[in-house]
């Protein structure tokens, strides 16, 4: 058996037998996991709220052979959504992030660069403020997974957008430029486009005083919520709860 005190933040959980529950943690050190917490529904000392989903945590836990589940015995919360208050928008926002993490990452694949962004867009994403995190993390995800598609030339034949729009297609991937876009093809903006390029050159922190409305950007969201649904071969309900409460 091997014992791990690791970073790590939760992505989902759900219960087995009486009290139990299964967790799955994105940690810092190991990638994902999954895990059983033995009467986490009843031991507030040793979990509390500490696997409410998106919480950032350090987890104690041993690993066994040839069992692909872990013992999660212990997790400590550094830092928890619930310390705010958690509205609908918000709460739509985290369950996004987790869903995405959740269906992305590959089993014990340790990903810092995707853990730090995930830490970052939890630390800006408060309240009714959650369009420019959610379009943050959007973008980067997909562009960290070796998902993201040129933002500056077409798929098809190669040429640059330049300060023109771009398309994006239904069942496809990738941007083309408008003499390969067909009927049911969706625009993005040369102004999405072009903040697209400043997120991919900017931290986070650089945006957050911006105001970020709900349509600002949507198309650049759904652009790349599609993306990432091509990719993994599902639809993504949270991003569906988004569109919708962006109107």
């Amino acid at each position: 058996m091997n014992s791990f005190q690791a970073e790590a933040v939760v992505l989902r959980k759900w219960p087995v037998h009486e009290a139990d529950e299964i967790v799955s943690l994105f940690t810092r050190a190991h990638g994902r996991i999954r895990g059983v917490a033995k009467a986490a529904a009843k031991s507030r000392r040793r979990f509390g709220g500490a696997l409410e989903p998106m919480t950032w945590v350090s987890a104690s836990y041993v690993e066994k052979p040839k069992q692909d589940l872990v013992r999660l015995d212990a997790c400590e919360v550094i830092a928890s959504p619930l310390s705010e208050p958690v509205n609908y928008a918000r709460a739509a926002a985290l369950a996004f992030y987790a869903e995405v993490l959740e269906e992305a990452l590959p089993d014990h694949d340790p990903h810092e660069a995707v853990f730090r962004l995930t830490l970052a867009v939890l630390d800006h994403t408060r309240g009714d403020r959650i369009w420019m995190p959610v379009t943050y993390f959007s973008l980067w995800i997909t562009r960290l997974l070796g998902w993201m598609p040129s933002l500056t030339h077409c798929t098809v034949c190669g040429d640059p957008f330049g300060p023109n729009p771009a398309w994006f297609q239904p069942q496809s991937d990738g941007l083309v430029c408008i003499r390969h876009k067909n009927a049911g093809s969706r625009i993005l903006s040369a102004e999405s486009l072009a903040l697209a390029l400043r997120i991919f050159q900017s931290p986070i922190a650089a945006l957050a005083s911006e105001e970020w409305p709900a349509n600002r950007s949507a198309d650049l969201r759904r652009f790349a919520t599609q993306a990432l649904e091509w990719h993994l071969e599902r639809r993504l309900h949270a991003a569906a709860a988004l569109h919708k409460l962006a109107g």
